[in-house]
């Protein structure tokens, strides 16, 4: 998998916002990606160095639409916390 392909977005939150000040990012990856495509693919893209990773699965919601009812996407989220360098998002 590319490193392109591992890395979907980075997730904007207040609560990721506030771990940023600990260099600690979170971005949602894909959900058949391990940890170590995550830190392989944040130490190409963004030429830093990772200390270590965390990954969170969100199960998928069951939602109705009137007598409808379907399942929200399953997520899968990477926080990464760096040994050295920073990573600017807001650029």
């Amino acid at each position: 998998m590319e490193a392109r392909d591992v890395l979907k977005r980075p997730v904007i939150t207040e609560k990721s916002s506030a771990a940023m000040a600990e260099d600690k990012y979170t971005f949602d990856v894909d959900t058949r990606a391990n940890k170590t495509q995550v830190k392989i693919a944040v130490e190409e893209i963004f030429d830093v160095k990772v200390d270590n990773v965390n990954i969170i699965n969100y199960k998928p919601k069951k939602k109705r639409m009137g007598r409808y009812q379907g399942y929200t996407n399953k997520k899968r989220v990477a926080i990464v916390k760096l040994k050295e360098g920073s990573i600017d998002l807001f650029n």
